[in-house]
């Protein structure tokens, strides 16, 4: 057998290190990528939650439902302000307890907080959360809050340790009235647990008409048809589909989905969809509302729930 030399030699026993060395380096290259994927999707998976827990709060102080507010913010919680007032920034600050008082005695119109644009940073249970958000009212945008969060995980759940916010005024041009937002103003109010907020999107004599029932005529009567709606499904909440515009009015289309808390009941939740045609005055609000859903389909959830 003829002899190999040492540089044979030593390139034989290096050619298979070089094709481990290949292989380890792609195989490393395809677990750090499997690694990214993962962080990225933990990452993802954090952040939605944090932005759903962030549209729930919102969600809670534009209908001002102090009983929601309670079940996201810690007791200990701190809650700043800050606005500028004739070129002079002025700062006040309010407990949870404090801010659960205003709110309760609040009778002025609810609000829907639109966030543009989120920035978050977690780290392990803190988040701090920065949502860059318009006030709409009854469709109109308004001020400008830039909120500053910061959220705490106890037991797996979410919680607001503290929020700071700063005001801001709109260029005029910015203010216009947006039928979409109206819309999304107005399925918010039906969970506000606040039957008047949904009378507030009414003209003083506006009607709401339910299926074939007799029409709800005035701000009070129409309160009645929300607070009987709002007593059976206490955790009611009732989205904006979609909204179709009509030779005879504006279709809204709706998901109104809640537990039955009837204690005549057998407590099944239901989901629910269906339209108000819509008759809009010259002030933007409703004048009158045809209300139109399967009252079969209805009934049928109540009885066995949504799955039978």
């Amino acid at each position: 057998m003829p002899k190999l030399s040492s540089i044979h030699i030593i390139s034989f026993l290096t050619l298979p290190f070089l094709i481990f060395s290949c292989q380890f380096s792609q195989e490393q290259t395809a677990v750090n990528q499997q690694t990214e994927v993962k962080v990225d999707s933990i990452q993802n998976q954090q952040n939605q939650e944090i932005v759903q827990f962030v549209e729930k709060l919102l969600f809670a102080a534009g209908n001002k439902n102090v009983d929601a507010m309670k079940e996201l913010i810690y007791d200990e919680a701190i809650v700043g302000n800050t606005s500028l007032n004739d070129d002079i920034w002025m700062t006040k600050l309010w407990t949870a307890d404090e801010i659960y008082d205003l709110y309760s005695d609040d009778q002025s119109m609810p609000y829907l907080e639109i966030v543009d644009d989120y920035e978050i940073i977690v780290t392990e249970r803190m988040a701090l959360v920065k949502a860059d958000a318009i006030i709409n009212k009854f469709g109109v945008p308004g001020k400008r809050e830039i909120n500053h969060i910061t959220l705490i995980k106890s037991d797996n759940q979410w919680k607001l340790f503290s929020i700071a916010w700063s005001v801001h005024e709109q260029p005029k041009e910015k203010l216009k009235f947006d039928l979409k937002i109206f819309a999304q103003g107005y399925a918010q109010v039906w969970g506000s647990q606040r039957p008047e907020f949904v009378a507030m999107f009414f003209e003083d004599d506006g009607t709401l008409q339910v299926n074939d029932g007799e029409p709800a005529t005035g701000r009070n009567e129409i309160s009645k048809v929300a607070q009987s709606f709002m007593t059976k499904f206490p955790d009611m909440k009732v989205s904006c589909d979609s909204l179709v515009h009509k030779t005879n009015g504006i279709e809204f289309h709706w998901t109104l989905t809640g537990t039955d808390a009837n204690p005549n009941g057998k407590g099944h939740k239901v989901k629910v969809s269906g339209y108000e045609l819509w008759t809009m005055s010259e002030k933007k609000l409703i004048k009158d509302s045809k209300g139109i859903f399967s009252s079969e389909e209805f009934n049928r959830q109540l009885e066995f729930g949504i799955d039978n």
